[in-house]
């Protein structure tokens, strides 16, 4: 049973940072596909970061490239979410999401694709 528990969202200023956080438990180690997906109130679903989107190295929408970090602790099972230098459009619902490589692509679908997902955790900058 696979399941994502987000934390480490707030409020937080302009130009502010935020580290969100995702435990995830059920998918064998190495065999799986991270990701970041948020939600505004009153807009779709865009996928804001990918942890391998080819030769382990990480992607980004154009809106948070150079703000946002996505990383992975091995040990702890936990994917990380940085978000710096935040701007009160990033105010969303942020969602760990994960699905299991096909082979050793994590770009056989897009994020927003993945199968699993977390409750979610609520940034709001202002």
């Amino acid at each position: 049973h696979v399941q994502l528990v987000e934390s480490g969202g707030g409020s937080a200023q302009v130009g502010g940072s935020l580290r969100l956080s995702c435990v995830v438990v059920g998918i064998a180690d190495g065999s799986a596909c991270y990701g970041w997906v948020r939600q505004a109130p009153g807009k779709a679903r865009v996928g804001v970061a990918i942890l391998d989107h080819g030769a382990g190295v990480p992607g980004y929408d154009d809106d948070v490239h150079g703000r946002f970090t996505i990383s992975r602790d091995n040990v702890a099972n936990t994917v990380w979410l940085q978000l710096s230098n935040l701007e009160p459009e990033d105010t969303a619902m942020y969602y760990c999401v994960a699905d299991v490589k096909q082979g050793s692509s994590c770009v056989y679908k897009t994020v927003l694709q993945y199968k699993y997902q977390g409750q979610g955790t609520q940034v709001t900058v202002s």
